[in-house]
């Protein structure tokens, strides 16, 4: 009896536990926006004003541009994990995922099941749509892991000394490339690997999770097929989209802080940019907002740039990268209401 009068409790509890988490998340990145920012650029918010007011707005079309092309871009990372994916609807599907993403803290559970009732609406089936959440995020994964090295390749043909804590994070990001790599590898080889790799992955989710079974490791044995099939025939397509969607970024990233008066090397800018794109897996504010800025515009500083033009060619970056998702999501699910839906669903 006493189980069964607890489980009426339990999603309460969780709404009320997400509830407080997005609620501290938000104004963890509020503060961080407000005070950290500035305080780490050494400037202030009214100095950044009279630098922003400075940009001319015909270029908020050419930034805005910028964006579409680079989540077009996106598209072929989707459309290579999820064959029969049309660019279109992958373009949806990523603008609702993401929109939803970056209003909640750690929202990437949320989005994640935005995706899944989408897809399932045009007919996806639940292991085809797993298939392209694990791929899609190995890639996600291993291309920001892949930016700091780019980076110091950047710093040295800039002629410019390598910051220990780039070096640091240039190493971080290889052990982890590589542990990745590694555990994906043995994960998509044979049965016995995907069943030890979702072993591993449940032991810890029930560190933090009391009640919860062996979920990872039965759907790792079950879609090792799938996966495994799914990268030999879009690896390709979804390289080349992961190349696109963040070299465009990287280029929105060095028009906005021209457009403030940020004068640096292309390496230095890059150095930066990685950073920025490694702290957007920080999960304690939405999408890594506030501590996204307050570490690209700090590596800015730091390496000479004007606190003032740094802080606001970082803020005019964030303002199409992450802000603009949302009304871009909102589109998104429009777009998605008005596509027609299917009652049979592909295997």
């Amino acid at each position: 009896m006493s189980t069964v009068q607890e489980r009426p409790q339990a999603r309460p509890r969780i709404r009320a536990r997400r509830v407080v988490q997005a609620t501290l998340g938000l104004a963890a990145a509020a503060a961080l926006l407000w005070w950290g920012l500035p305080h780490f650029a050494q400037t202030t918010w009214g100095e950044v004003w009279e630098v922003l007011r400075g940009v001319h707005p015909a270029t908020a079309l050419l930034y805005l541009a910028m964006v579409l092309a680079g989540l077009y871009c996106y598209t072929f990372v989707m459309t290579g994990a999820m064959p029969g994916l049309s660019h279109p609807r992958a373009l949806i599907l990523n603008l609702c995922g993401s929109s939803v993403s970056n209003l909640l803290p750690g929202g990437g559970a949320v989005g994640l099941a935005a995706t899944y009732t989408i897809a399932k609406s045009w007919g996806f089936g639940a292991a085809r749509v797993t298939t392209m959440a694990v791929v899609t995020g190995v890639w996600n994964v291993l291309a920001r892991a892949a930016l700091p090295i780019i980076a110091i390749v950047g710093l040295s043909w800039g002629a410019t000394d390598l910051p220990p804590r780039m070096r640091e994070a240039a190493w971080a990001a290889i052990i982890t490339g590589g542990l990745v790599l590694a555990a994906f590898v043995l994960a998509v080889a044979t049965d016995r690997g995907a069943a030890v790799a979702g072993r591993v992955i449940d032991r810890g989710v029930r560190l933090v999770r009391r009640g919860h079974d062996d979920k990872v490791e039965r759907a790792l044995v079950d879609l090792r097929g799938r996966i495994a099939e799914t990268v030999s025939t879009g690896w390709l397509s979804m390289t080349l989209g992961m190349v696109g969607f963040f070299g465009l970024y990287y280029v929105l990233f060095v028009l906005c802080t021209s457009a403030t008066g940020t004068e640096l090397p292309f390496g230095q800018l890059f150095a930066a940019y990685a950073i920025g794109r490694l702290l957007t897996a920080v999960g304690v504010t939405p999408g890594g907002l506030g501590v996204t800025e307050t570490g690209t515009a700090a590596a800015l500083v730091a390496w000479g740039a004007d606190p003032a033009a740094a802080m606001a060619g970082v803020v005019l970056f964030s303002v199409f990268t992450h802000l603009m998702e949302v009304p871009l999501g909102a589109i998104g699910w429009l777009a998605w209401s008005l596509t027609p839906k299917v009652t049979q669903r592909q295997s």
